[in-house]
């Protein structure tokens, strides 16, 4: 029983012995590796701050990396002056067409929407009624200038018994008087049947100006009775056209000092402005300023030749006062606003930009006058302006390049 006991016991010690090895080995491989590791890791994060650093970066990290930008040259270019208000357009003339006689409609020789000449026939009356008139009229002046024939025969041969003394000559009188008498009756018959005549050509109802027809308010068979308040139909004139618009009473002097110079320019926009619909003159100024509103109406005609301009629509009227000629123009979106006034970003020959004061002018179309700051052949920055500051670095992205190349004056 002891010699199982000691076997036991050195069994037991020699287990654990192989145990308390294979623990200790694996223990130091964990911390040497452990340990590299952590020198590894360390290493790493550093590599990774300093990559972050290079992202983010201080100020004076940025100084070397270029921002994408897109630029344009200044230019000399002559400029026009324009002024812009906005109106309606008014057909040239406006015909409301209504019977002067009455009678039945006939014949309706018009198409609603038609564009018509002058003298082109619209709509015929029923003739017959004042055909009859005429007639009568005609005979009664037929009637009457014989009756005036007879007695100036009459008067012929009673002057000629007066000289013989065969006649007294209150006879004579009263046959000249006569005579006289005869003669107004056939100037009023001569003026019945002018106004016989005049009923009849009216049944024949033709235009008066070439233009387009409205809708027409007459069917055939129906009665018209004349001078009625409601018209039959009605006629514009839409070639010429005209258009009534307004500007700032500030314009006053200088549209006059224009029409002393010759014919002013007027074009028609549509009132989104993307569209030019017709070019015109100016025809004249309104007498007086509106008081109320501080403007001053005007007048424009345009030729109309396409029919773009429609009598009621609103449109954008742009007046060409003046023209600039040779001054230095860029872009509009170059122009910055800064808290000392406006700007420009300029990029040098080495492609460094930087904020360069300027004293803009007028502008429209996208072109901005440039009066002080810039020379001809400079480079202005017209997008990427956001993210460019005084004296970094540009370079030109062929993306926004592309995107952008309408910017170049």
């Amino acid at each position: 029983m002891g010699r199982r006991l000691f076997t036991a016991i050195v069994l037991v010690l020699v287990i654990t012995g192989i145990a308390w090895t294979q623990y200790g080995g694996n223990a130091g491989a964990r911390m040497s590796s452990g340990t590299a590791g952590d020198r590894g890791g360390a290493f790493g994060r550093g590599t990774s701050a300093g990559g972050a650093g290079a992202t983010a970066g201080p100020p004076g990290a940025m100084a070397g990396r270029a921002v994408p930008v897109v630029t344009a040259t200044a230019m000399r270019q002559d400029v026009p002056v324009y002024m812009s208000g906005i109106g309606s357009i008014k057909a040239f003339n406006t015909i409301s067409i209504t019977p002067q006689v009455s009678g039945a409609i006939t014949q309706v020789a018009f198409t609603e929407g038609q564009m018509v000449k002058r003298g082109d026939v619209l709509v015929q009356i029923d003739p017959r009624p004042y055909q009859n008139a005429l007639a009568q009229v005609q005979g009664q002046l037929i009637k009457d200038q014989a009756t005036l024939q007879n007695a100036k025969l009459d008067l012929t041969r009673y002057r000629t018994l007066e000289t013989e003394n065969s006649i007294a000559r209150q006879q004579v009188d009263t046959q000249a008087a006569l005579v006289l008498q005869y003669e107004g009756i056939v100037k009023s018959d001569d003026a019945q049947v002018q106004t016989a005549a005049l009923n009849l050509s009216m049944c024949r109802i033709v235009s008066p100006v070439g233009g387009r027809t409205g809708l027409r308010q007459i069917d055939i068979g129906n009665v018209v009775q004349a001078n009625t308040t409601n018209p039959i139909l009605v006629v514009t004139q839409l070639r010429p056209i005209s258009l009534i618009f307004t500007l700032p009473e500030d314009a006053f002097q200088r549209v006059r000092a224009s029409m002393g110079k010759g014919t002013v320019r007027v074009d028609a926009f549509t009132q989104d402005g993307a569209t030019q619909l017709d070019t015109g003159t100016l025809l004249t100024l309104d007498n007086e300023i509106d008081q109320n509103t501080g403007t001053v109406r005007l007048k424009a005609t345009f030729p109309n030749a396409a029919l773009r301009l429609w009598p009621g629509e609103f449109v954008n009227a742009r007046v060409l006062l003046d023209n600039e000629h040779n001054v230095i123009t860029v872009p509009s979106v170059a122009v910055q606003r800064g808290p000392y006034g406006p700007f420009v970003f300029v990029v040098s020959d080495d492609n460094v930009a930087q904020n360069r004061p300027v004293q803009p002018g007028i502008s429209g179309g996208g072109i901005s006058v440039i009066a002080r700051g810039l020379k001809a052949g400079e480079r202005v920055i017209t997008e990427g302006q956001d993210k460019v500051v005084a004296g970094a670095r540009v370079s030109f992205a062929p993306v926004m390049i592309a995107r952008a190349g309408t910017h170049r004056p």
